[in-house]
C-alpha cells in the first residue's frame, strides 16, 4: 500500500460518559480536549443521550445505544479518511474501529492502555461499557450491537500496549484470542488505527484520570504516535478516558492531548 497522509480530516467529538464507572469528570475532560483539538481538522459533536437505562447487564446501555448510532450515521455521512476521536470513555471507539476496518480491511489497531478492555456483560464485574470494546471490535459485542457492527477484527490486526491490569474474563479472552503486544522493533503494517487511553500514562507525569494504573511514560506515548506518523500508514487516532478534577487540570491536561495530535501529524 502507498503512503498515506497522516493529517486528519475530521475531528469526531464522542464525549460518552455513559460507559465509565468513575464518569463524574469525564464529560470535562471530553469537551475540553474537543475545544482544544478543534483546530486540527472540522470538528463534528456526538449528542449526548442523557443517564439512558440498564439492559443486558450494561449501565447505561440505552444512552450508549443511541450515541454509537449517531457516531455512525455521522462517519457515513462525513466519510472521512483520516479521523480524529477525542472521548469520552474508551468505548467510543467500537464506533470508529468498525467504520475505519470497513475502509481499510488491513486495518492494524494498536490499543494503548492500562487495561485489557476485553470483557463482556457476562464477565464484566461492573457493568461498565469500557471494559468490554476489546471483545466488541473482534465480534463478541452486545447483541444489541451486533447488526450494526460489521467489520469484527482479527486478533492478528491488533496489539496491546502498555495493558497490564485486567479482571480474570479479560485474561481469559486474551488467551484465547492470542492477542499480542506491540514489540518494540516490530515492523508496522498497515493502515494504523491507535487507541489511546490516557490512563496508560504513568499519574506522576498525567494524572488527569480516573483509573491512575498506568506505567507507559509520556514521551513513550508521543514516540508511538510519531513513529506511527512518520511511517505514513496512521489513518485514527482516538484520545480517551481524559478527566480532570477542575479547570486547571482540564487546561494542564490538555497540553499533552495537543502534543499527542501534533506527534500525529496534525
Amino acid at each position: 500500500m502507498g503512503r498515506i497522509s497522516s493529517a486528519f480530516d475530521l475531528v469526531l467529538s464522542y464525549p460518552q460518559w455513559q460507559g465509565s464507572g468513575r464518569f463524574e469528570n469525564l464529560r470535562r475532560g471530553a469537551l475540553a480536549a474537543a475545544d482544544c483539538c478543534e483546530e486540527y481538522a472540522p470538528l463534528v459533536r456526538v449528542p449526548d443521550a442523557g443517564e439512558g437505562e440498564a439492559s443486558g447487564g450494561i449501565n447505561r446501555f440505552t444512552a450508549i445505544r443511541e450515541q454509537f448510532a449517531s457516531a455512525k450515521r455521522i462517519l457515513e455521512e462525513k466519510r472521512p479518511r483520516r479521523l480524529l476521536t477525542i472521548g469520552g470513555d474508551c468505548a467510543c471507539d467500537i464506533a470508529v474501529i468498525d467504520y475505519l476496518h470497513r475502509h481499510y480491511p488491513q486495518l492494524l489497531v494498536i490499543w494503548v492502555d492500562a487495561h485489557l478492555d476485553a470483557n463482556v456483560a457476562a464477565t464484566s464485574p461492573s457493568g461498565s461499557f469500557h471494559g468490554m470494546p476489546v471483545s466488541a471490535i473482534m465480534g463478541q459485542p452486545p447483541a444489541k450491537l451486533r447488526a450494526q457492527l460489521t467489520s469484527p477484527l482479527a486478533p492478528s490486526q491488533f496489539r496491546y500496549m502498555s495493558a497490564h491490569v485486567g479482571d480474570e474474563g479479560e485474561w481469559v479472552f486474551q488467551r484465547e484470542n492470542h492477542l499480542s503486544w506491540l514489540e518494540t522493533d516490530e515492523p508496522l503494517v498497515g493502515p494504523v488505527h491507535i487507541h489511546f487511553d490516557l490512563d496508560a500514562l504513568n499519574p506522576s507525569e498525567f494524572p488527569h484520570v480516573a483509573y491512575p494504573d498506568g506505567k507507559l511514560s509520556t514521551e513513550e506515548g508521543l514516540c508511538l504516535v510519531r513513529r506511527v506518523a512518520e511511517s505514513g500508514l496512521l489513518v485514527g487516532l482516538t484520545i480517551t478516558e481524559f478527566s480532570p478534577a477542575d479547570q486547571a487540570g482540564a487546561e494542564h491536561g490538555c497540553r499533552f492531548i495537543r502534543q499527542l495530535c501534533e506527534a500525529a501529524g496534525a
